[in-house]
Protein backbone atom coordinates (compact mmCIF):
# COMPACT_ATOMS: atom_id res chain seq x y z
CA UNK A 1 0.00 0.00 0.00
CA UNK A 2 1.36 3.65 -0.73
CA UNK A 3 2.28 6.18 1.79
CA UNK A 4 0.20 9.02 1.39
CA UNK A 5 2.19 12.46 2.01
CA UNK A 6 -0.19 15.68 3.25
CA UNK A 7 2.15 18.86 4.32
CA UNK A 8 1.14 21.29 6.82
CA UNK A 9 2.30 23.82 8.96
CA UNK A 10 0.79 21.87 12.31
CA UNK A 11 0.08 18.80 12.95
CA UNK A 12 -2.03 18.56 16.12
CA UNK A 13 -2.44 14.61 17.58
CA UNK A 14 -5.53 14.75 19.66
CA UNK A 15 -8.91 16.62 19.19
CA UNK A 16 -9.89 16.71 22.73
CA UNK A 17 -10.28 19.32 24.32
CA UNK A 18 -7.00 20.74 24.36
CA UNK A 19 -6.27 19.89 20.91
CA UNK A 20 -9.44 21.94 19.86
CA UNK A 21 -8.65 24.65 21.95
CA UNK A 22 -5.45 25.02 20.59
CA UNK A 23 -6.30 24.43 17.02
CA UNK A 24 -8.98 27.22 17.57
CA UNK A 25 -6.60 30.23 18.63
CA UNK A 26 -4.15 29.16 15.74
CA UNK A 27 -6.79 29.52 12.96
CA UNK A 28 -8.18 32.58 14.27
CA UNK A 29 -4.64 34.78 15.06
CA UNK A 30 -2.55 33.29 11.78
CA UNK A 31 -3.21 31.76 8.16
CA UNK A 32 -1.64 28.75 9.20
CA UNK A 33 -2.99 25.28 8.11
CA UNK A 34 -3.22 21.99 10.71
CA UNK A 35 -3.53 18.66 9.97
CA UNK A 36 -5.54 17.16 13.44
CA UNK A 37 -5.37 12.96 13.72
CA UNK A 38 -7.20 10.77 17.05
CA UNK A 39 -7.55 7.39 17.70
CA UNK A 40 -11.68 8.45 18.22
CA UNK A 41 -14.20 8.64 15.52
CA UNK A 42 -15.09 12.38 16.45
CA UNK A 43 -13.47 15.15 17.75
CA UNK A 44 -13.91 15.68 22.05
CA UNK A 45 -11.13 12.68 23.05
CA UNK A 46 -11.91 11.37 26.85
CA UNK A 47 -15.71 12.53 26.30
CA UNK A 48 -16.24 10.26 23.58
CA UNK A 49 -15.93 7.51 26.25
CA UNK A 50 -17.16 9.03 29.45
CA UNK A 51 -19.70 7.59 31.77
CA UNK A 52 -22.71 8.76 30.79
CA UNK A 53 -23.93 10.92 33.87
CA UNK A 54 -20.91 12.91 33.60
CA UNK A 55 -20.80 16.69 33.83
CA UNK A 56 -18.12 19.53 33.79
CA UNK A 57 -17.57 20.38 37.38
CA UNK A 58 -16.63 24.42 36.97
CA UNK A 59 -19.01 26.57 34.77
CA UNK A 60 -19.65 25.86 31.20
CA UNK A 61 -18.60 29.52 30.23
CA UNK A 62 -15.00 29.00 30.61
CA UNK A 63 -14.40 25.69 28.79
CA UNK A 64 -14.20 24.76 24.85
CA UNK A 65 -12.59 26.90 22.52
CA UNK A 66 -12.40 30.60 22.73
CA UNK A 67 -14.67 31.63 18.92
CA UNK A 68 -18.03 29.57 19.77
CA UNK A 69 -19.54 29.76 23.12
CA UNK A 70 -20.43 26.26 25.11
CA UNK A 71 -22.48 28.06 27.96
CA UNK A 72 -26.59 28.73 27.15
CA UNK A 73 -26.17 32.01 29.35
CA UNK A 74 -28.12 30.29 32.09
CA UNK A 75 -28.51 28.95 35.85
CA UNK A 76 -29.42 25.33 37.04
CA UNK A 77 -32.47 26.05 38.76
CA UNK A 78 -33.15 22.17 40.14
CA UNK A 79 -31.02 19.99 41.50
CA UNK A 80 -27.66 19.81 43.56
CA UNK A 81 -26.28 23.01 41.27
CA UNK A 82 -29.06 25.29 42.07
CA UNK A 83 -28.44 28.79 41.48
CA UNK A 84 -24.94 28.27 40.33
CA UNK A 85 -24.21 28.38 36.84
CA UNK A 86 -25.22 25.08 34.18
CA UNK A 87 -22.61 22.66 34.34
CA UNK A 88 -22.83 21.42 30.49
CA UNK A 89 -23.40 17.28 30.01
CA UNK A 90 -20.76 15.17 28.57
CA UNK A 91 -23.35 14.54 25.46
CA UNK A 92 -23.80 18.01 25.42
CA UNK A 93 -19.83 18.69 25.48
CA UNK A 94 -19.16 15.95 22.63
CA UNK A 95 -21.64 17.15 20.06
CA UNK A 96 -19.97 20.85 21.03
CA UNK A 97 -17.20 19.50 20.09
CA UNK A 98 -18.47 17.93 16.70
CA UNK A 99 -20.18 20.83 16.42
CA UNK A 100 -17.00 23.15 16.19
CA UNK A 101 -15.03 20.96 13.99
CA UNK A 102 -17.71 20.35 11.61
CA UNK A 103 -19.11 24.22 11.05
CA UNK A 104 -16.23 25.65 11.90
CA UNK A 105 -12.64 23.98 11.40
CA UNK A 106 -13.10 21.95 8.13
CA UNK A 107 -15.22 25.12 6.08
CA UNK A 108 -11.98 26.95 6.45
CA UNK A 109 -10.14 24.70 4.36
CA UNK A 110 -7.30 25.42 6.38
CA UNK A 111 -7.87 21.88 8.52
CA UNK A 112 -7.57 18.48 7.71
CA UNK A 113 -9.00 15.49 10.49
CA UNK A 114 -7.89 12.35 10.13
CA UNK A 115 -10.39 10.40 12.66
CA UNK A 116 -9.84 6.66 13.86
CA UNK A 117 -6.02 7.00 13.10
CA UNK A 118 -3.30 6.02 15.33
CA UNK A 119 -0.02 8.34 15.09
CA UNK A 120 3.34 6.31 14.57
CA UNK A 121 5.43 9.40 15.77
CA UNK A 122 7.73 11.42 13.29
CA UNK A 123 5.07 12.83 11.30
CA UNK A 124 3.55 9.13 10.21
CA UNK A 125 0.20 7.79 10.95
CA UNK A 126 -1.72 5.50 10.46
CA UNK A 127 -5.97 4.51 9.71
CA UNK A 128 -7.47 1.98 12.42
CA UNK A 129 -10.02 1.21 9.99
CA UNK A 130 -8.10 0.24 6.37
CA UNK A 131 -4.28 0.21 7.45
CA UNK A 132 -3.88 3.19 5.24
CA UNK A 133 -0.53 4.67 6.44
CA UNK A 134 0.62 8.59 5.72
CA UNK A 135 3.38 10.56 6.31
CA UNK A 136 3.03 14.13 7.09
CA UNK A 137 6.02 16.98 6.66
CA UNK A 138 5.73 19.51 9.54
CA UNK A 139 6.54 23.19 8.25
CA UNK A 140 6.69 24.45 11.90
CA UNK A 141 5.35 22.51 14.72
CA UNK A 142 4.14 18.81 15.79
CA UNK A 143 1.34 19.63 18.57
CA UNK A 144 1.33 16.45 21.13
CA UNK A 145 -1.93 16.80 22.73
CA UNK A 146 -1.66 13.17 24.34
CA UNK A 147 1.41 14.04 26.89
CA UNK A 148 -0.74 14.22 30.22
CA UNK A 149 -2.25 10.64 29.11
CA UNK A 150 -6.02 11.08 30.32
CA UNK A 151 -7.58 7.96 31.58
CA UNK A 152 -11.50 7.56 32.22
CA UNK A 153 -13.22 4.56 33.84
CA UNK A 154 -14.85 3.00 30.67
CA UNK A 155 -10.90 1.77 29.66
CA UNK A 156 -9.03 1.97 33.33
CA UNK A 157 -7.53 -0.99 34.35
CA UNK A 158 -7.50 -1.80 38.32
CA UNK A 159 -4.28 -2.32 39.81
CA UNK A 160 -5.89 -4.91 42.22
CA UNK A 161 -7.16 -8.60 42.06
CA UNK A 162 -10.89 -9.42 41.71
CA UNK A 163 -11.88 -12.53 42.07
CA UNK A 164 -14.12 -14.59 39.16
CA UNK A 165 -18.05 -14.29 40.29
CA UNK A 166 -17.82 -10.88 41.52
CA UNK A 167 -19.66 -8.15 40.56
CA UNK A 168 -17.38 -5.61 39.34
CA UNK A 169 -17.81 -2.47 37.23
CA UNK A 170 -16.87 0.60 35.53
CA UNK A 171 -18.68 3.50 36.41
CA UNK A 172 -19.97 3.63 33.18
CA UNK A 173 -22.01 1.14 33.26
CA UNK A 174 -24.11 2.11 36.78
CA UNK A 175 -26.99 3.30 34.83
CA UNK A 176 -27.38 -0.39 33.03
CA UNK A 177 -28.10 -1.97 36.83
CA UNK A 178 -31.93 -3.68 36.36
CA UNK A 179 -31.93 -5.38 39.58
CA UNK A 180 -31.24 -4.01 43.17
CA UNK A 181 -28.16 -5.28 44.79
CA UNK A 182 -28.12 -5.76 48.65
CA UNK A 183 -25.40 -2.92 48.29
CA UNK A 184 -22.86 -0.95 46.39
CA UNK A 185 -19.34 -0.47 46.97
CA UNK A 186 -17.13 2.70 45.34
CA UNK A 187 -13.88 2.00 45.50
CA UNK A 188 -12.11 5.73 44.89
CA UNK A 189 -12.18 8.76 46.85
CA UNK A 190 -11.72 10.96 43.87
CA UNK A 191 -14.24 13.00 41.52
CA UNK A 192 -15.25 9.70 39.93
CA UNK A 193 -16.06 8.35 43.20
CA UNK A 194 -17.66 11.05 44.54
CA UNK A 195 -19.90 11.45 41.13
CA UNK A 196 -20.88 7.64 41.46
CA UNK A 197 -22.05 8.48 45.04
CA UNK A 198 -24.24 11.48 43.97
CA UNK A 199 -25.03 9.62 41.06
CA UNK A 200 -26.86 6.87 43.33
CA UNK A 201 -28.34 9.24 46.03
CA UNK A 202 -30.03 11.09 43.34
CA UNK A 203 -32.04 7.92 41.99
CA UNK A 204 -32.81 6.90 45.38
CA UNK A 205 -30.63 4.60 46.82
CA UNK A 206 -30.64 4.54 50.66
CA UNK A 207 -27.30 5.82 51.92
CA UNK A 208 -26.68 3.13 54.17
CA UNK A 209 -26.67 0.81 51.29
CA UNK A 210 -23.73 2.14 50.16
CA UNK A 211 -19.87 1.24 51.21
CA UNK A 212 -17.24 4.50 49.97
CA UNK A 213 -13.56 2.83 50.38
CA UNK A 214 -11.66 6.36 50.33
CA UNK A 215 -8.24 6.02 50.42
CA UNK A 216 -7.59 9.33 51.00
CA UNK A 217 -9.78 12.27 52.03
CA UNK A 218 -9.74 15.52 49.60
CA UNK A 219 -9.61 19.07 49.42
CA UNK A 220 -12.53 19.85 47.61
CA UNK A 221 -12.88 23.32 45.93
CA UNK A 222 -16.42 25.00 46.68
CA UNK A 223 -17.79 25.53 43.47
CA UNK A 224 -19.64 28.96 44.20
CA UNK A 225 -16.14 30.24 44.01
CA UNK A 226 -15.43 29.40 40.13
CA UNK A 227 -18.70 31.41 38.93
CA UNK A 228 -17.78 34.11 36.31
CA UNK A 229 -20.42 36.29 36.40
CA UNK A 230 -20.82 39.65 38.05
CA UNK A 231 -23.49 38.19 40.46
CA UNK A 232 -20.90 36.13 42.26
CA UNK A 233 -18.05 38.95 41.97
CA UNK A 234 -17.83 38.43 45.86
CA UNK A 235 -18.18 34.85 45.92
CA UNK A 236 -15.32 34.71 42.82
CA UNK A 237 -12.72 37.00 43.36
CA UNK A 238 -13.86 37.50 46.98
CA UNK A 239 -12.71 33.43 47.61
CA UNK A 240 -8.87 34.27 45.74
CA UNK A 241 -8.72 37.61 48.16
CA UNK A 242 -9.68 35.50 50.71
CA UNK A 243 -6.88 33.01 49.99
CA UNK A 244 -4.52 35.64 49.70
CA UNK A 245 -4.96 36.48 53.25
CA UNK A 246 -4.90 32.88 54.34
CA UNK A 247 -1.91 32.20 52.69
CA UNK A 248 -0.23 35.40 53.88
CA UNK A 249 -1.30 35.35 57.43
CA UNK A 250 -0.75 31.21 58.46
CA UNK A 251 2.17 30.38 60.33
CA UNK A 252 2.42 27.05 59.30
CA UNK A 253 1.59 24.98 56.24
CA UNK A 254 -1.38 22.93 58.46
CA UNK A 255 -2.23 26.21 59.50
CA UNK A 256 -2.66 27.32 56.14
CA UNK A 257 -5.29 24.69 54.90
CA UNK A 258 -7.16 25.51 58.35
CA UNK A 259 -7.88 29.51 57.39
CA UNK A 260 -8.23 28.24 53.46
CA UNK A 261 -10.86 26.00 55.00
CA UNK A 262 -12.37 28.39 57.44
CA UNK A 263 -12.34 31.35 54.85
CA UNK A 264 -14.63 28.76 52.54
CA UNK A 265 -11.85 28.38 49.60
CA UNK A 266 -11.61 24.57 50.53
CA UNK A 267 -13.87 22.17 51.90
CA UNK A 268 -13.84 18.33 52.87
CA UNK A 269 -16.11 15.96 53.92
CA UNK A 270 -15.49 14.69 57.67
CA UNK A 271 -14.24 17.68 59.69
CA UNK A 272 -12.60 15.26 61.85
CA UNK A 273 -10.17 13.34 59.03
CA UNK A 274 -7.66 15.77 57.59
CA UNK A 275 -7.44 15.86 54.04
CA UNK A 276 -4.18 14.48 52.13
CA UNK A 277 -5.35 14.38 48.72
CA UNK A 278 -6.25 17.47 46.26
CA UNK A 279 -7.49 16.91 42.95
CA UNK A 280 -9.03 20.05 42.46
CA UNK A 281 -12.33 18.38 42.83
CA UNK A 282 -15.02 21.14 42.47
CA UNK A 283 -18.39 20.75 44.32
CA UNK A 284 -21.51 22.33 45.47
CA UNK A 285 -22.48 22.87 49.11
CA UNK A 286 -25.40 20.90 48.38
CA UNK A 287 -23.53 18.01 46.83
CA UNK A 288 -21.55 17.80 49.82
CA UNK A 289 -24.75 17.75 52.33
CA UNK A 290 -25.63 14.69 49.75
CA UNK A 291 -22.01 12.91 50.61
CA UNK A 292 -22.17 13.53 54.58
CA UNK A 293 -25.68 11.45 54.25
CA UNK A 294 -23.05 8.23 53.14
CA UNK A 295 -21.67 6.76 56.83
CA UNK A 296 -19.93 3.77 55.37
CA UNK A 297 -16.99 5.37 54.66
CA UNK A 298 -14.16 3.23 54.72
CA UNK A 299 -10.55 4.72 55.55
CA UNK A 300 -7.80 1.72 55.38
CA UNK A 301 -5.97 2.32 52.47
CA UNK A 302 -6.47 1.28 48.84
CA UNK A 303 -7.61 -1.75 47.90
CA UNK A 304 -5.17 -5.13 47.02
CA UNK A 305 -8.23 -7.20 46.11
CA UNK A 306 -11.84 -8.15 45.74
CA UNK A 307 -12.75 -11.08 46.74
CA UNK A 308 -16.91 -12.95 47.18
CA UNK A 309 -17.20 -12.28 50.79
CA UNK A 310 -14.38 -9.89 51.71
CA UNK A 311 -12.05 -7.28 50.15
CA UNK A 312 -8.55 -6.92 51.41
CA UNK A 313 -7.32 -3.20 52.11
CA UNK A 314 -3.78 -1.83 52.76
CA UNK A 315 -4.86 -2.00 56.20
CA UNK A 316 -7.33 -4.33 56.96
CA UNK A 317 -10.13 -5.93 55.65
CA UNK A 318 -14.02 -5.26 55.51
CA UNK A 319 -16.63 -8.08 54.58
CA UNK A 320 -18.92 -8.25 51.14
CA UNK A 321 -20.69 -10.52 48.92
CA UNK A 322 -20.18 -11.67 45.38
CA UNK A 323 -23.76 -9.92 44.28
CA UNK A 324 -22.76 -6.61 45.92
CA UNK A 325 -21.95 -4.36 43.03
CA UNK A 326 -18.03 -3.11 43.20
CA UNK A 327 -18.01 0.31 40.86
CA UNK A 328 -14.62 0.83 39.70
CA UNK A 329 -13.62 4.66 40.53
CA UNK A 330 -10.26 4.29 41.61
CA UNK A 331 -8.38 5.94 37.85
CA UNK A 332 -7.03 8.85 37.70
CA UNK A 333 -8.04 11.66 35.37
CA UNK A 334 -4.57 12.32 34.37
CA UNK A 335 -2.05 9.19 35.06
CA UNK A 336 1.51 11.31 33.45
CA UNK A 337 2.40 14.30 36.18
CA UNK A 338 5.95 14.50 34.72
CA UNK A 339 6.63 18.23 33.69
CA UNK A 340 8.37 18.68 30.38
CA UNK A 341 8.98 22.01 28.32
CA UNK A 342 6.38 23.33 26.22
CA UNK A 343 8.25 24.77 23.39
CA UNK A 344 11.13 22.55 21.94
CA UNK A 345 12.39 22.23 18.63
CA UNK A 346 9.36 21.35 16.30
CA UNK A 347 7.53 20.60 18.94
CA UNK A 348 4.41 21.83 21.41
CA UNK A 349 3.49 20.00 24.31
CA UNK A 350 0.43 21.41 26.07
CA UNK A 351 0.07 21.39 29.71
CA UNK A 352 -1.66 23.39 32.55
CA UNK A 353 -0.33 27.07 32.78
CA UNK A 354 -3.15 28.25 34.47
CA UNK A 355 -4.13 26.26 37.43
CA UNK A 356 -7.49 23.95 36.64
CA UNK A 357 -7.99 25.45 33.25
CA UNK A 358 -6.78 23.03 30.87
CA UNK A 359 -8.34 24.56 27.53
CA UNK A 360 -7.75 27.82 28.60
CA UNK A 361 -3.97 27.11 29.11
CA UNK A 362 -3.78 25.22 25.17
CA UNK A 363 -5.45 28.39 23.96
CA UNK A 364 -2.74 30.84 25.80
CA UNK A 365 -0.40 28.64 24.15
CA UNK A 366 -1.03 28.99 21.06
CA UNK A 367 -1.27 32.54 21.60
CA UNK A 368 2.00 32.60 22.47
CA UNK A 369 3.04 30.31 19.92
CA UNK A 370 2.16 32.80 17.02
CA UNK A 371 2.68 36.14 18.61
CA UNK A 372 6.02 35.86 20.19
CA UNK A 373 9.75 35.18 18.27
CA UNK A 374 10.80 31.97 20.17
CA UNK A 375 10.96 29.11 22.12
CA UNK A 376 12.75 30.44 24.84
CA UNK A 377 10.60 33.72 25.31
CA UNK A 378 7.49 31.48 24.65
CA UNK A 379 9.09 29.24 27.27
CA UNK A 380 9.02 32.11 29.78
CA UNK A 381 5.71 33.06 29.75
CA UNK A 382 4.76 29.45 29.76
CA UNK A 383 6.19 28.17 33.03
CA UNK A 384 4.12 24.69 33.37
CA UNK A 385 1.94 24.95 36.86
CA UNK A 386 1.94 21.30 37.92
CA UNK A 387 -0.79 18.90 38.09
CA UNK A 388 -1.56 18.13 41.93
CA UNK A 389 -2.18 14.60 43.64
CA UNK A 390 -1.36 15.35 47.10
CA UNK A 391 -2.25 18.23 49.78
CA UNK A 392 0.83 19.64 49.99
CA UNK A 393 0.95 19.43 45.94
CA UNK A 394 -1.45 22.54 46.00
CA UNK A 395 1.63 25.07 47.11
CA UNK A 396 3.59 24.46 44.32
CA UNK A 397 0.38 24.60 41.50
CA UNK A 398 -0.66 27.89 43.39
CA UNK A 399 2.89 29.48 43.56
CA UNK A 400 3.63 28.74 39.92
CA UNK A 401 0.16 29.62 39.35
CA UNK A 402 0.80 33.23 40.92
CA UNK A 403 3.67 33.73 38.64
CA UNK A 404 2.70 33.24 35.62
CA UNK A 405 -0.31 35.36 36.69
CA UNK A 406 2.31 38.35 37.52
CA UNK A 407 4.30 37.58 34.37
CA UNK A 408 1.51 37.97 32.30
CA UNK A 409 0.09 41.46 34.14
CA UNK A 410 3.07 42.97 32.88
CA UNK A 411 2.89 42.21 29.21
CA UNK A 412 0.02 44.94 27.92
CA UNK A 413 -0.57 42.71 24.95
CA UNK A 414 -0.73 39.61 27.01
CA UNK A 415 -3.34 41.50 29.60
CA UNK A 416 -5.27 42.74 26.53
CA UNK A 417 -5.71 39.16 24.47
CA UNK A 418 -6.79 37.43 28.17
CA UNK A 419 -9.51 40.52 28.69
CA UNK A 420 -11.47 39.67 25.34
CA UNK A 421 -10.26 35.76 25.74
CA UNK A 422 -14.10 33.91 26.94
CA UNK A 423 -11.89 31.01 27.82
CA UNK A 424 -10.35 33.40 30.56
CA UNK A 425 -13.25 33.43 32.94
CA UNK A 426 -12.52 36.22 35.43
CA UNK A 427 -10.18 38.93 33.66
CA UNK A 428 -13.67 40.86 32.34
CA UNK A 429 -15.34 40.34 36.04
CA UNK A 430 -12.08 42.15 37.44
CA UNK A 431 -11.93 44.78 34.65
CA UNK A 432 -16.10 45.46 35.01
CA UNK A 433 -15.59 47.12 38.62
CA UNK A 434 -16.88 50.27 38.37
CA UNK A 435 -14.88 53.26 40.32
CA UNK A 436 -17.55 53.94 42.82
CA UNK A 437 -18.21 50.37 43.38
CA UNK A 438 -16.58 50.61 47.48
CA UNK A 439 -17.22 47.15 48.45
CA UNK A 440 -15.23 45.26 44.92
CA UNK A 441 -12.47 47.58 44.97
CA UNK A 442 -12.14 46.27 49.04
CA UNK A 443 -11.95 43.07 47.54
CA UNK A 444 -9.16 43.98 45.07
CA UNK A 445 -7.38 45.60 47.72
CA UNK A 446 -7.06 42.31 49.80
CA UNK A 447 -6.05 40.29 47.14
CA UNK A 448 -3.58 43.18 46.13
CA UNK A 449 -2.00 43.60 49.26
CA UNK A 450 -1.88 40.14 49.85
CA UNK A 451 0.18 39.08 47.21
CA UNK A 452 3.48 39.31 47.63
CA UNK A 453 3.33 38.04 51.58
CA UNK A 454 1.44 34.85 50.19
CA UNK A 455 4.02 34.67 47.79
CA UNK A 456 6.85 34.89 50.34
CA UNK A 457 5.37 32.44 52.53
CA UNK A 458 4.44 29.82 50.03
CA UNK A 459 7.97 30.24 49.42
CA UNK A 460 8.96 29.63 52.52
CA UNK A 461 6.96 26.15 53.18
CA UNK A 462 8.28 24.85 49.66
CA UNK A 463 11.29 25.45 51.13
CA UNK A 464 10.69 23.76 54.22
CA UNK A 465 8.83 20.72 52.23
CA UNK A 466 12.41 20.45 50.17
CA UNK A 467 13.84 20.38 53.89
CA UNK A 468 11.58 17.82 55.20
CA UNK A 469 9.52 20.19 57.33
CA UNK A 470 5.91 19.76 56.00
CA UNK A 471 4.49 20.93 60.01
Amino acid sequence: MTIKTHKTDYLIVGSGAVGMAFADTILTETDANIIIIDRHHKPGGHWNVAYPFVTLHQPSTFYGVNSRELSKGCKDEVGLNKGLNELATGAEISAYFENVMREQFLPTGRVKYFPMCDYKGNGNFESMLTGQQYHVDVNKKTVDCTYLKTTVPSTHTPNFTVEDGVRFIALNDLPKIVTPPPGYVIVGGGKTGIDAVIFLLENGVNPDDITWIMPRDAWLTDRQNTQPTEEFFTSSIGAQASQMEAIANSTSINDMFSRLEEAGVFLRLDENVWPKMFHAATISKMELAEMRRVKNVVRMGRVKSIGKDKIQLQEGEIATTAQHIHVDCSASAISNLAIKPIFEEGLITPQTVRSYQPVFSAAFIAHVEASYPNDEIRNKLCNVVPLPNADLDWLQLTATNMMNQYIWGRDESLRTWMLNNRLDGFSQLVRSVKEDDIEKLMILKRMKDNAQPAMAKLQGYLASIQKGQTA
